[in-house]
Protein backbone atom coordinates (compact mmCIF):
# COMPACT_ATOMS: atom_id res chain seq x y z
CA UNK A 1 0.00 0.00 0.00
CA UNK A 2 3.21 2.48 0.94
CA UNK A 3 4.12 1.56 -2.49
CA UNK A 4 0.53 2.76 -4.35
CA UNK A 5 0.75 5.81 -1.72
CA UNK A 6 4.34 7.11 -2.16
CA UNK A 7 3.78 6.72 -6.05
CA UNK A 8 1.11 8.06 -7.40
CA UNK A 9 0.91 11.38 -9.39
CA UNK A 10 -1.75 13.43 -10.78
CA UNK A 11 -0.87 13.01 -14.50
CA UNK A 12 -1.91 15.53 -16.97
CA UNK A 13 -1.57 13.85 -20.19
CA UNK A 14 -2.77 10.57 -21.41
CA UNK A 15 -2.79 8.35 -24.03
CA UNK A 16 -5.97 7.54 -25.82
CA UNK A 17 -6.17 3.56 -24.89
CA UNK A 18 -9.86 3.05 -23.12
CA UNK A 19 -10.08 2.22 -19.43
CA UNK A 20 -12.51 -1.30 -19.56
CA UNK A 21 -16.33 -1.45 -17.53
CA UNK A 22 -14.36 -3.71 -15.17
CA UNK A 23 -11.39 -1.30 -14.53
CA UNK A 24 -13.84 1.05 -13.46
CA UNK A 25 -16.23 -1.21 -11.47
CA UNK A 26 -13.37 -2.14 -9.40
CA UNK A 27 -11.99 1.72 -9.13
CA UNK A 28 -16.30 2.07 -8.19
CA UNK A 29 -16.07 -0.90 -5.67
CA UNK A 30 -12.53 0.87 -3.56
CA UNK A 31 -14.81 4.34 -3.73
CA UNK A 32 -17.64 2.50 -2.02
CA UNK A 33 -15.45 0.62 0.32
CA UNK A 34 -14.23 4.21 1.97
CA UNK A 35 -15.33 5.16 5.52
CA UNK A 36 -18.19 7.71 6.12
CA UNK A 37 -19.72 8.92 8.55
CA UNK A 38 -22.11 6.49 10.51
CA UNK A 39 -21.87 4.67 7.00
CA UNK A 40 -24.43 7.31 5.46
CA UNK A 41 -22.76 6.78 2.00
CA UNK A 42 -23.58 10.16 0.76
CA UNK A 43 -22.19 10.14 -3.06
CA UNK A 44 -23.28 9.03 -6.04
CA UNK A 45 -20.85 8.18 -9.00
CA UNK A 46 -20.97 9.16 -12.22
CA UNK A 47 -18.77 7.79 -15.70
CA UNK A 48 -17.93 9.31 -18.25
CA UNK A 49 -16.32 8.08 -21.53
CA UNK A 50 -18.87 10.11 -24.07
CA UNK A 51 -16.01 12.22 -25.94
CA UNK A 52 -18.13 15.01 -26.12
CA UNK A 53 -18.64 14.83 -22.85
CA UNK A 54 -15.57 14.81 -21.56
CA UNK A 55 -14.96 17.85 -24.02
CA UNK A 56 -17.23 20.29 -22.21
CA UNK A 57 -16.53 19.43 -18.75
CA UNK A 58 -13.00 20.47 -19.95
CA UNK A 59 -14.51 23.44 -21.38
CA UNK A 60 -16.30 23.91 -18.15
CA UNK A 61 -13.11 23.55 -15.85
CA UNK A 62 -10.05 25.39 -16.49
CA UNK A 63 -8.02 22.88 -14.45
CA UNK A 64 -9.37 20.12 -16.22
CA UNK A 65 -7.52 20.35 -19.64
CA UNK A 66 -6.51 16.94 -19.36
CA UNK A 67 -10.41 15.51 -20.07
CA UNK A 68 -9.86 16.45 -23.60
CA UNK A 69 -7.41 13.40 -23.95
CA UNK A 70 -8.00 10.99 -20.78
CA UNK A 71 -10.54 8.63 -22.34
CA UNK A 72 -12.56 8.38 -18.93
CA UNK A 73 -14.03 10.70 -15.78
CA UNK A 74 -15.38 9.20 -12.88
CA UNK A 75 -17.66 12.35 -11.27
CA UNK A 76 -18.26 11.43 -7.58
CA UNK A 77 -21.61 14.12 -6.45
CA UNK A 78 -22.02 14.47 -2.45
CA UNK A 79 -25.64 13.57 -1.36
CA UNK A 80 -25.62 16.27 1.22
CA UNK A 81 -29.58 15.91 2.04
CA UNK A 82 -29.69 12.52 2.32
CA UNK A 83 -27.32 12.80 5.10
CA UNK A 84 -28.55 15.31 6.71
CA UNK A 85 -30.93 12.72 7.85
CA UNK A 86 -28.67 11.47 10.18
CA UNK A 87 -28.30 14.34 13.13
CA UNK A 88 -24.51 12.37 13.86
CA UNK A 89 -23.56 11.75 10.08
CA UNK A 90 -24.67 15.75 8.69
CA UNK A 91 -22.42 17.85 7.21
CA UNK A 92 -19.24 15.36 6.68
CA UNK A 93 -20.08 14.47 3.08
CA UNK A 94 -16.83 16.35 2.35
CA UNK A 95 -14.65 14.21 4.32
CA UNK A 96 -16.68 11.03 2.69
CA UNK A 97 -16.46 11.99 -0.84
CA UNK A 98 -12.70 12.92 -0.34
CA UNK A 99 -12.12 9.69 1.45
CA UNK A 100 -13.89 8.16 -1.62
CA UNK A 101 -11.78 9.96 -4.11
CA UNK A 102 -8.47 9.02 -2.06
CA UNK A 103 -9.45 5.34 -2.57
CA UNK A 104 -10.48 5.56 -6.50
CA UNK A 105 -6.60 7.11 -6.83
CA UNK A 106 -5.04 4.71 -4.90
CA UNK A 107 -7.17 1.63 -6.25
CA UNK A 108 -5.99 3.27 -9.80
CA UNK A 109 -2.06 3.59 -9.30
CA UNK A 110 -2.21 -0.57 -8.08
CA UNK A 111 -4.12 -1.21 -11.34
CA UNK A 112 -1.67 0.71 -14.16
CA UNK A 113 -3.82 3.33 -14.11
CA UNK A 114 -3.19 7.38 -13.74
CA UNK A 115 -5.48 9.73 -12.51
CA UNK A 116 -5.73 13.87 -11.96
CA UNK A 117 -8.61 15.01 -9.12
CA UNK A 118 -9.93 18.32 -10.22
CA UNK A 119 -12.02 20.04 -7.43
CA UNK A 120 -15.37 21.20 -7.92
CA UNK A 121 -16.98 21.89 -4.55
CA UNK A 122 -16.85 23.86 -2.99
CA UNK A 123 -16.67 26.60 -5.94
CA UNK A 124 -20.05 28.29 -6.02
CA UNK A 125 -19.35 29.68 -9.66
CA UNK A 126 -18.13 26.09 -11.15
CA UNK A 127 -20.61 24.00 -9.76
CA UNK A 128 -23.42 24.85 -11.32
CA UNK A 129 -22.19 24.27 -14.44
CA UNK A 130 -20.34 21.06 -14.31
CA UNK A 131 -23.88 20.27 -12.67
CA UNK A 132 -25.65 21.62 -16.12
CA UNK A 133 -23.75 20.03 -17.90
CA UNK A 134 -24.18 16.39 -16.44
CA UNK A 135 -27.79 16.91 -15.90
CA UNK A 136 -27.58 16.81 -11.85
CA UNK A 137 -30.32 16.90 -9.56
CA UNK A 138 -30.49 20.01 -7.09
CA UNK A 139 -29.88 17.19 -4.70
CA UNK A 140 -26.25 16.24 -6.08
CA UNK A 141 -23.52 18.69 -5.69
CA UNK A 142 -20.51 17.86 -7.91
CA UNK A 143 -17.38 17.25 -5.35
CA UNK A 144 -14.81 16.80 -8.15
CA UNK A 145 -13.84 15.41 -11.74
CA UNK A 146 -11.26 12.65 -11.44
CA UNK A 147 -9.55 12.08 -14.89
CA UNK A 148 -8.71 8.27 -15.47
CA UNK A 149 -6.55 6.27 -18.12
CA UNK A 150 -3.25 5.36 -18.95
CA UNK A 151 -0.65 7.80 -18.36
CA UNK A 152 1.75 9.95 -21.21
CA UNK A 153 3.76 11.42 -18.91
CA UNK A 154 5.38 10.55 -15.71
CA UNK A 155 5.57 13.64 -13.11
CA UNK A 156 7.97 13.77 -10.82
CA UNK A 157 7.26 13.56 -6.94
CA UNK A 158 5.31 15.98 -5.19
CA UNK A 159 4.77 14.78 -1.83
CA UNK A 160 7.28 13.77 0.90
CA UNK A 161 7.61 13.37 4.82
CA UNK A 162 8.35 17.18 6.40
CA UNK A 163 8.86 16.30 10.12
CA UNK A 164 8.51 20.40 10.65
CA UNK A 165 4.42 19.96 10.25
CA UNK A 166 4.72 17.42 12.97
CA UNK A 167 3.73 18.13 16.32
CA UNK A 168 4.15 14.81 19.10
CA UNK A 169 2.47 15.30 22.16
CA UNK A 170 2.90 12.86 24.30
Amino acid sequence: MMDAIKNRRSVRKYKENPVTKGQVETLLGAAMHAPSACNSRPWRFLVITNREVLDKLADAHKFAKMLRKAPTAIVICALAQEQEQNKIASGFYPQDCAAATQNILLAAQGMGLATCWCGVYPKEQLMPVIGEILGLSEDEIPFNIIAVGYADEEPGAKGFYDGEKVRWIT
